[in-house]
């Protein structure tokens, strides 16, 4: 999980600039959801702290939700990845265009980039990308895990491939865990779209990683993403109706389901027209702790308002059912469970 920056800065060596202060992540973030400018279907949001700008960075996959004349899924490839920045903790946002750089050589065009992770390790951001190549209108095609690192989050120099013996695994994250190692979790859609894991003691080399395999079975899913909040570490996982939780002492493994309301959470963080909408692919970014004192999180994810969940591939052609916007609520540990103030 991305740590969040204490509220002052430590002085510059003599002759360098100090750096700008950062904000403090606001509670109420996204409490206007984010809308994507271009084609109004953000996705798969990741939450960063700048320190170098003070400001606070929005990555996410950039859906063609608008455009036309687009087939079946075409409109979710041909994806890049949008950014968008807040210098007041969240309060408002601000589109900075896309990513440039996150297509690796020989990458068939145009490129599919999905579900960025950025991580902070050692003094370089690594981003761990999904890319398939070209533009496809079902889920077909080689889909793959790959490396860049960037001193500022906006140069990005490619690091390579992982290989994860797999020719379809997407929605990488990545932690470090108890036992002082990193581990990569990551959906492989070859093998009934469930969670497995990779670990290294080298994140930042591609080809450090080692397979572990299976972490979490069972019904399909995608989106993992792990953190420490209250003592545990936790695994949400999107479920397509809510994010399932599990927990685990380390991170290293034996994550157990939560049983409280069914172990889901996001479940029906907003309705329209009546009809409940759940909460799907999330990032998960520390706040500054409650008034009693206790740890939260901002858990950040992404809807689709006027989609009931059927089919994704037998949506309506017009642009409404495809429109997505980036939302978020506050996580906390409440007698022994993980839950969304609100929700």
């Amino acid at each position: 999980m991305h740590q969040q920056p204490a509220a002052t800065v430590a002085i510059p060596p003599f002759g360098r600039a100090p750096l700008p202060h950062l904000l403090p992540l606001r509670a109420d973030t996204f409490s206007v959801p984010y809308r994507d400018p271009v084609w109004d279907g953000p996705t798969d949001p990741v939450l960063v702290a700048d320190h170098l700008k003070g400001e606070w960075v929005l990555f996410y996959t950039q859906r063609r939700a608008t455009k036309p004349g687009l087939t079946g899924v075409e409109w979710v490839h041909g994806t890049a990845i949008g950014v968008a920045r807040s210098s007041d903790g969240g309060a408002t946002w601000n589109y900075q265009g896309t990513a440039d750089g996150l297509i690796p050589p020989e990458t068939e065009r145009p490129a599919t980039l999905w579900a960025p992770d950025v991580v902070r390790i050692g003094d370089q951001w690594i981003m761990y990308l999904t890319v398939l190549g070209g533009v496809r209108t079902d889920w077909t095609g080689s889909a793959s895990v790959v490396q860049f690192a960037s001193p500022d989050l906006e140069a990005w120099e490619y690091l390579g491939q992982i290989d994860l013996d797999s020719p379809r695994v997407i929605d990488a994250a990545v932690a470090r865990c108890g036992d002082g190692r990193y581990r990569l979790w990551y959906k492989d859609e070859a093998r009934g779209s469930n969670t497995y894991s990779a670990v290294s003691d080298r994140p930042q080399d591609p080809s450090s990683w080692v397979l572990e395999g299976l972490t979490i079975p069972g019904r399909p899913h995608e989106g993992p993403k792990v953190f420490r909040l209250e003592g545990h570490y936790w695994m949400i996982v999107d479920e397509w109706r809510g994010q399932a939780i599990y927990r685990s002492a380390d991170a290293t493994g034996n994550w157990t389901r939560q049983e409280h309301r069914g172990g889901l959470i996001l479940t029906a963080p907003e309705s329209v027209e009546g009809r409940p909408v759940v909460g799907r692919h999330a990032d998960v970014v520390p706040l500054a702790p409650g008034e009693d004192g206790r740890e939260r999180a901002l858990l950040v994810y992404f809807t689709h308002p006027y989609w009931g969940g059927e089919d994704i591939g037998a949506m309506d052609a017009e642009p409404r059912p495809r429109l997505s916007h980036v939302r978020a609520a506050v996580l906390e540990v409440r007698n022994g469970n993980l839950v969304c103030s609100g929700h």
